[in-house]
């Protein structure tokens, strides 16, 4: 106040007529709070500015997300087992029923159709006929046996030796025993086979591969031996016993 009073004495201006007004000052810290919410206000505002600025701007609308439908992935899980779980019990039951076919019904449709999906194939068929085989003698030549042929086309011999298969081929059973005397089936192609029977002893077992060279079976020659060549289920008596052994007419 005393240097308003100095300052109107040196321009002079009376002292009655200055007027002096004094302006209260607030305290520090009440100012930092109020400029403080002034400032919090007008941020709150400009926020509010920018996101109705956003909200009506098209760029903005094409960037909010869409909301999707959520797929039901579970209940599609559950049906998929469920389709295996089927498929596996129709197999197994499928299985169960030839299984069981197999053994009591063996002439069964079902089984026919089976058998006929692995048999005739061209990897497995044997279409040679008999004629395509060369005989060979069912005794070595050291044997003094006579060898006789109906005119079936049975051969029959009595003898004291081993016994051959007439060619090569696979053993498709054994039948009887030693008392009644044992019959060996062979089976050369699809549809050429033959038959030994009145044997004492077997030397070969079923399924076995045999050939020409190496003996079967053994007789005693306390009865005869008979040997028959069938195409499919016919008798063959198309063939002759020499000197040179079996050979086709």
């Amino acid at each position: 106040m005393d240097e308003e009073l100095n300052y109107a004495e040196m321009l002079e201006i009376p002292v009655e007529t200055v007027t002096v007004n004094r302006k209260e000052r607030k305290h520090s810290k009440e100012a930092a709070e109020e400029e403080g919410e002034g400032l919090q206000q007008q941020l709150v505002e400009q926020v509010n500015d920018r996101v109705n600025e956003e909200e009506s701007d098209p760029a903005y609308a094409e960037s909010t997300p869409i909301e999707r439908e959520a797929k039901p992935v579970k209940a599609k899980r559950n049906w998929v087992k469920r389709l295996l779980l089927g498929e596996f019990v129709a197999v197994c039951a499928l299985c169960a029923t030839i299984f069981l076919t197999n053994i009591f019904m063996t002439n069964s449709a079902m089984n026919t159709f089976v058998r006929g999906l692995f048999n005739g194939k061209a990897s497995t068929a044997d279409a040679r006929t008999y004629s395509d085989f060369t005989l060979t003698s069912v005794v070595n030549d050291y044997t003094d046996a006579e060898i006789t042929v109906s005119n079936t086309g049975v051969m029959s011999f009595t003898a004291k030796c081993s016994v051959y298969p007439p060619c090569e081929g696979t053993v498709a059973s054994i039948n009887g025993n030693e008392n009644t005397g044992y019959t060996i089936s062979l089976k050369h192609s699809d549809s050429f086979s033959s038959i030994i029977s009145g044997i004492d002893t077997v030397f070969c077992a079923e399924g076995d591969k045999v050939k020409s060279n190496i003996p079967i079976a053994y007789t005693k020659g306390e009865s005869s031996v008979h040997v028959m060549f069938y195409s499919g289920d016919n008798l063959l008596n198309c063939y002759s016993v020499g000197e040179g052994g079996i050979a086709w007419n």
